[in-house]
């Protein structure tokens, strides 16, 4: 079974990742998570700290959509390469990559001609998929909050480089269509929506029981069908 978590930078992509996949190993099922590429992203501090000129100069927003589209590629063909019943977590979907870069070319940060590239690769690389078995997740788990849980919990994880106060615009332009991409324009797979105004799995063990159970029931239902169908 395939996972994806997806949401807003910084309402916990990572914890609910640890925490889902500590649940199943903990329940004798095998299970691996694959981490987005922030630590090793040489790409991603140049991205928060330098001016809008020197961003546009040096045309990092598009540099950092093919870093992140090249990795996830990558993470998708060895998540269905596992064979089951291996339950495979990504942090954060290669479908979300899409959403980023719409937000960039909405602020100008990536040209016409850089985001039609960027479709044109996405649709090849899809196309490579096709011939792999089950390329979709079986789910996204979504975290959906406010603007004010998301700029506080940014805050609060302390990485310097998202912490500047500037960026504060562009953390909004990407929160502000977030909901409504996923809801209403993703199809890949099943959505469950946890809100993370009131959920906390790090700090509250019973808000994690709660995000495994609600994951887990839905996983029990998408087998029961699958099932089903073979039958």
């Amino acid at each position: 079974m395939s996972i994806v978590i997806g949401g807003m930078i910084g309402l916990g992509k990572t914890s609910v990742a640890d925490t889902l996949n500590a649940h199943f190993k903990n329940k004798g099922i095998e299970s691996k998570v694959y981490y987005e590429a922030v630590d090793d992203n040489p790409i991603l501090p140049l991205y928060y700290e330098l001016t809008p000129e020197e961003l546009d100069a040096r045309r990092i927003p598009f540099l950092l959509q093919l870093f992140f589209l090249n990795k996830r590629f990558k993470t998708v063909k060895e998540c269905v390469n596992w064979l089951e019943p291996i339950y495979t977590i990504q942090d954060r979907s290669i479908y979300e990559d899409w959403y980023f870069a719409y937000v960039n070319k909405n602020l100008g940060r990536i040209s016409d001609l850089e985001f039609k590239i960027y479709e044109e690769l996405v649709d090849n690389m899809m196309e490579e998929l096709k011939e792999l078995p089950k390329k979709a997740p079986d789910i996204m788990v979504y975290l959906k909050g406010s603007f004010e849980t998301v700029i506080d919990r940014i805050m609060a994880r302390g990485r310097s480089f998202e912490i500047n106060p500037e960026l504060k615009e562009y953390y909004f332009e990407v929160w502000k269509g977030y909901d409504e991409w996923v809801l209403n324009q993703y199809s890949a797979s099943e959505v469950i929506v946890i809100d993370m105004d009131k959920t906390d799995v790090v700090k509250s063990k019973t808000d994690a029981v709660m995000v495994c159970e609600a994951v887990e029931e839905k996983l029990n239902e998408i087998l029961k069908i699958e099932k089903a169908q073979i039958g």
